[in-house]
């Protein structure tokens, strides 16, 4: 059997959901595709769209999930390809305080979101 699939979205747990939908429109320009609410408040799902490729980016708000999440060593990372000027973006992301670190050799950099999940930002090209 093969199995044929697609991506369809990431979560990432995050402990003030309008902080985290503020973030990802401001520094990525992702919007609120659908959001999902537990009857009982115990937890809200929003899925953010870049509007073109159809993968979601799944924020989870737990309510009695109070502390900031452990994330280990911080491997795992989302990654984004910016259209336009490249070292305008990054520049933005600079004034924004977002920049987590920068590797000039590779042309890469990383952002961190209100939670610390880190971004990688590319360029279109």
């Amino acid at each position: 059997m093969q199995i044929k699939s697609r991506f369809d979205h990431f979560n990432i747990n995050v402990t003030n959901l309008e902080r985290s939908i503020a973030f990802y429109e401001q520094a990525l320009g992702l919007k609120e595709h659908h959001r999902k609410a537990a009857a009982d408040g115990s937890f809200t799902l929003v899925y953010l769209t870049d509007s073109e490729t159809g993968f979601l980016l799944e924020l989870t708000w737990l309510k009695d999930h109070t502390a900031p999440y452990e994330l280990g060593e911080n491997e795992s990372h989302l990654c984004f390809r910016v259209a336009g000027d490249y070292d305008e973006a990054r520049r933005y992301h600079k004034e924004m305080g977002c920049v987590c670190f920068e590797n000039e050799a590779m042309g890469l950099y990383f952002i961190h979101d209100p939670d610390d999940y880190w971004i990688e930002v590319l360029p279109l090209k």
